[in-house]
């Protein structure tokens, strides 16, 4: 088989580069998938700043804009307890995961000084293929004193069997040479895994943390089976409930006798304050995502 400056030298088709007519076409089918992508993002960004004029006149792009929308929705009311309680379930649950994580996973990375580590490993791994159901999961919710609780979108969801599996492939390939000098100059398991193991593995920390906030902050279905009070709600529920029904959102006026800003851009605002505030951690833990997920994920 020739070699790749073999194929070179003997013009392969594949490996010249593309002309002129051909790069032309590639940066404007690039331009149109980037600006289908940010079309919708940019214009709901708008509108939930328009001023209440053009909202009403229905405008596509606003050359007047307010902070009505957001003043509305901050001046108390359901979508404020929303964000609360999405923030409470994102940061409690993240937390609690990671730890919970972390701690199997570092167990079940010491197969030979752990007993039943394997048997262990082969259940968690089960998970991933089986699932319970969900008539199965909601009556096991009820008869945990669960039902209509915060805590029953947190510790169900408690471990990812695929982010401890990351996590222990990570903790696997640590020096072990530099464990068992820890151990000899004294130090115990708990000593080892907080004050060695876990700094050395702040990338894949850092990536899995990302999944479970995502995924708390995104919590909807398990929200609507297991909360019927509405001030329990997160803010992914709040937005189903109001701004896709078209209801107007309860609490969301403004002080004083101000008219109430124009249902559209409140939709608008819910949604971007639905969305931001991951869209603001991720570039914060972009960088470890190589490190981190490459690392956890492949072995040997």
């Amino acid at each position: 088989m020739a070699s790749l400056a073999q194929q070179r030298r003997a013009g392969a088709p594949w490996l010249s580069p593309p002309s002129p007519g051909i790069r032309a076409v590639k940066a404007v089918v690039i331009a149109l998938i980037v600006i289908t992508m940010l079309y919708p993002l940019v214009y709901v960004i708008a509108m939930s700043f328009a001023a209440p004029s053009q909202a009403r006149a229905g405008v596509v792009f606003p050359t007047e804009f307010s902070l009505d929308a957001y003043r509305a929705i901050f001046n108390g009311g359901t979508v404020t307890q929303g964000l609360q309680n999405s923030l409470f379930i994102t940061v409690v649950g993240t937390v609690l995961s990671l730890a919970a994580t972390s701690m199997l996973a570092w167990g079940l990375a010491r197969t030979r000084q752990v007993p039943g580590a394997k048997a262990v490993l082969i259940m968690v791994l089960a998970t991933m293929f089986f699932s319970a159901g969900i008539i199965p999961n909601f009556m096991l919710i009820k008869y945990l004193g669960l039902l209509d609780s915060t805590w029953s979108l947190i510790i169900p969801g408690l471990i990812s069997a695929f982010n401890m599996i990351v996590i222990r492939n990570f903790f696997q390939g640590l020096p072990e040479e530099l464990i068992e000098a820890a151990r000899i100059d004294g130090a115990g398991e708990w000593r080892i895994f907080l004050q060695i193991v876990l700094p050395l593995s702040k990338p894949v920390l850092a990536v899995t943390g990302l999944f479970y906030a995502v995924g708390y902050w995104n919590t909807y279905f398990n929200a609507l089976l297991y909360l019927n009070d509405a001030e329990k709600w997160p803010i992914q529920v709040v937005l189903q409930q109001y701004v896709l029904a078209g209801v107007q959102i309860p609490g969301a006026t403004l002080p004083g006798d101000a008219p109430p800003p124009p249902g559209v851009t409140l939709q608008m605002a819910v949604i971007v304050l639905a969305t931001v505030p991951i869209l603001v951690v991720y570039p914060f833990l972009q960088r470890y995502f190589t490190s981190g997920v490459l690392t956890g994920a492949i072995k040997g």
